[in-house]
């Protein structure tokens, strides 16, 4: 887990910071979780955050986390693992469907042995619970959309009490991979922009979607979305996914 605690005086944000990936965090086997990734890096801004990874983050590894006047990298040694800037999340997500709806959705996701990372940290089914978030959007093919309910346990917390942000861009990511509605396809996460409007709290009972919006070659776009359980939008996404020419390794 990271050691970073975002300073309150601006200009001391032109700094250099140590973190580490631990390995519980990992989405394939040997790098992070995508939106767990990302979300180190948004947690120094205070709005919109664009974060785009350029290489797989590693796990147990000291990155360097750059902030200075252009917005964040990530770096191991002289390499960019992901960068980092202020921008908008240009998706309207669609209404939030009933808590029965999500329900429903998760009890048609993906068994272990169908799962491409089953390890994976957000949405893995080979995950403990307590160890894993266990986030399991299924398909809502009425509504065009990957669905799940979720609710934040108490080690999500950061210290007001909300869910810290890492771990809301964990909940985004992977539901918007199951939003494209093919669950077998061999793609990780290149691109997300998130706006978190207001975080909820460990216990909160909330629910997820994820949804396509369209595709050129071997980039899918998805946006995905937080919710409370009466329908309220907590935080939304934006993401590009990227096909791999194999399998996942």
């Amino acid at each position: 887990m990271s050691s970073y605690t975002t300073p309150s005086d601006p200009e001391t944000q032109l700094a250099e910071t140590t973190v580490s990936i631990a390995r519980r965090f990992r989405g394939p086997e040997n790098s992070g979780n995508g939106g767990y990734s990302c979300g180190l890096l948004a947690r120094v801004f205070d709005g919109p955050v664009e974060v785009t990874l350029k290489a797989p983050p590693p796990l147990d590894t000291p990155l360097s986390l750059v902030r200075d006047e252009q917005g964040a990298r990530l770096l191991h040694g002289e390499a960019e693992i992901a960068v980092a800037r202020e921008a908008a999340v240009d998706v309207d997500p669609p209404p939030a469907p009933a808590m029965s709806a999500a329900e429903a959705a998760r009890s048609r996701y993906v068994g272990p042995d169908e799962h491409a990372i089953p390890g994976c940290f957000v949405c893995g089914p080979k995950r403990a619970a307590g160890d894993g978030m266990r986030i399991f959007a299924g398909p809502d093919e009425a509504l065009g959309v990957a669905a799940t309910p979720w609710t934040p346990e108490p080690g999500q917390a950061d210290a007001s009490g909300h869910v810290a942000t890492q771990f809301l861009w964990s909940a985004l990511d992977c539901p918007g991979y199951f939003g494209l509605l093919r669950p077998g396809l061999p793609a990780l996460l290149g691109r997300m922009a998130a706006e978190i409007i207001e975080a909820p709290r460990p216990g909160d009972a909330c629910i997820v979607i994820g949804w396509k919006i369209d595709h050129e070659g071997r980039k899918y776009h998805a946006g995905s979305a937080v919710y409370t359980a009466d329908g309220r939008l907590l935080a939304k996404s934006r993401q590009t996914w990227i096909e791999l020419r194999g399998q996942f390794t």
